[in-house]
């Protein structure tokens, strides 16, 4: 795999200098650097928020739906090897970090959130895995050459989860495995989806709003199946 150019140094330091290095509960084989506090982390980055116009940082969280479909990578790698990968939307890059272990052939972690690139980059060396970074907006792109895309916890917001599933259902449809893992988010189709496994994940009370989260990870069926 190539390797991606190194990030900025002024958001490898920032990630750096506000995150630990631990262990998401359900993916202990995983370390990543994430913070252990929500608030002081938020705002921290508010000001580089206005002045890089950049998204909160949901990337400091190992959050439940990304932690389940990690867990399934984990416990089922055939499903991986030898796939070129995407993990759309990587946060943290837990799902790309196990895909690269599983034995992928390819591993794409897409972010448009320049901190997040940073932690990825940090947390792939960590771990001592290539992936490739691309900081474009993929629900732009079509007639990738992806055959496995990975997507945690992108049902949390409406013109998001509504713009997010309709291009991985096209993705579905045009032959690729899509996989996603969501805890029972507001905004998770009723339809094209089936389920593949579910985990009972250990959460934050400061991220959501029970200290466990029953977390599916869904198969995103192709267009005109339900």
């Amino acid at each position: 795999m190539n390797r991606p150019t190194a990030s900025p140094s002024p958001a490898r330091t920032f990630v750096r200098d506000n995150t630990a290095v631990e262990t998401p509960s359900l993916v202990p084989e995983i370390p990543l650097r994430l913070a252990s506090k929500v608030m002081p982390l938020w705002h921290a980055t508010e000001e580089e928020m206005e002045q890089l116009n950049i998204p909160p940082p949901y990337w400091a969280f190992a959050w439940a739906g990304g932690q389940a479909l990690t867990r399934y990578l984990l416990d089922n790698p055939a499903c991986v090897r030898g796939k070129r990968v995407l993990d759309f939307a990587s946060g943290s890059g837990l799902s790309a970090i196990a895909a690269a272990r599983c034995g992928a052939a390819h591993v794409t972690a897409s972010e448009i959130d320049p901190l997040a690139l940073a932690a990825i980059e940090l947390n792939a060396e960590l771990n001592g895995v290539s992936l490739e970074l691309l900081g474009e907006d993929c629900l732009l792109q079509d007639g990738t050459d992806w055959n496995l895309l990975l997507a945690g916890d992108v049902c949390y917001e409406q013109p998001m989860a509504e713009q997010a599933f309709a291009w991985l259902r096209r993705q579905a449809s045009a032959g690729a495995e899509v996989l996603m893992g969501d805890p029972g988010r507001s905004y998770l189709p009723a339809d094209g989806l089936e389920s593949v496994a579910v985990y009972r994940v250990p959460t934050n009370r400061e991220l959501e709003d029970s200290e466990v989260r029953r977390t599916t990870v869904w198969r995103v069926l192709p267009d005109g199946e339900n």
